[in-house]
C-alpha cells in the first residue's frame, strides 16, 4: 500500500500519540500502587498493641535524624580525643619539668650543704683560733667588731676563753654583747 504524502505525517502523529497514551496508562497504574504503598498501615507494638508510624519518609527522616548524631558524637569522640592527646602531652611536659626542677633543687640543696659546712668549719676554726689567743690579743680585735658579729664567736667559745675576752673590752662593747648574746634565745618557742 502506498502513503501519500499527507498521510505519513499523520500515522507518525498518531504513533505518537498512542505512545503517549500508553504510557500516561502506564504511569496511572504506577501511580496507584504507589498511592497504596503509602497509605500507612498499622503496625502492632509488642507491648500495647497500638500502631505505630512505619511511613517510608519518617523511617528515611528518623535514618537521616539517627545518622546525623551520629556524625556529631564521631566529632564530638574525635575533639575528646585530641584532648585526651593533648593533656596527655601536657603531663608528659610537666613530667619532665618536674624531674629537671627537682634534680635542681637536690644540687641547689648540695652546694647550700656545702657552702653550710665550709662556713661552719671556717668559723669553728677561726672560733678556735681565738679562744687559743690570750684575752689581751683577741680583746682589742673583738672590740672593732660589731656586737652582732662579736657575740656570734663567742657563743662557741669555751665560757673561760670567752670570759677572758670579756674582761678586755670596753663597758659599753661587753655590755652590748651581752644582750645580745641574752636575745638570742628570747623569741624561741618554749615547751
Amino acid at each position: 500500500m502506498a502513503m501519500t504524502t499527507h498521510a505519513a505525517p499523520r500515522t507518525v502523529l498518531l504513533t505518537i500519540i498512542g505512545l503517549l497514551l500508553a504510557s500516561g496508562f502506564i504511569r496511572l497504574g504506577t501511580i496507584g500502587a504507589a498511592i497504596a504503598r503509602d497509605q500507612p498501615q498499622p503496625v502492632a507494638s509488642a507491648d500495647t498493641g497500638s500502631s505505630t508510624c512505619n511511613d517510608d519518609g519518617h523511617l528515611a527522616e528518623m535514618f537521616d535524624l539517627v545518622e546525623n548524631r551520629t556524625k556529631q558524637l564521631d566529632e564530638i569522640e574525635k575533639q575528646l580525643q585530641e584532648k585526651e592527646q593533648k593533656l596527655a602531652a601536657a603531663k608528659q611536659l610537666i613530667d619532665q619539668n618536674l624531674a629537671r626542677l627537682e634534680q635542681a633543687e637536690q644540687k641547689l640543696s648540695a652546694t647550700v650543704a656545702q657552702v653550710e659546712g665550709a662556713s661552719s668549719g671556717d668559723i669553728d676554726q677561726l672560733t678556735r683560733v681565738y679562744e687559743t689567743m690570750k684575752p689581751k690579743t683577741a680583746a682589742p680585735l673583738f672590740e672593732q667588731m660589731t656586737p652582732d658579729f662579736a657575740a656570734g664567736f663567742l657563743g662557741q667559745m669555751r665560757p673561760d676563753a670567752a670570759a677572758g675576752i670579756m674582761a678586755g673590752l670596753s663597758s659599753e662593747h661587753a655590755y652590748a654583747i651581752s644582750v645580745v648574746l641574752a636575745g638570742r634565745n628570747a623569741n624561741a618557742p618554749k615547751n
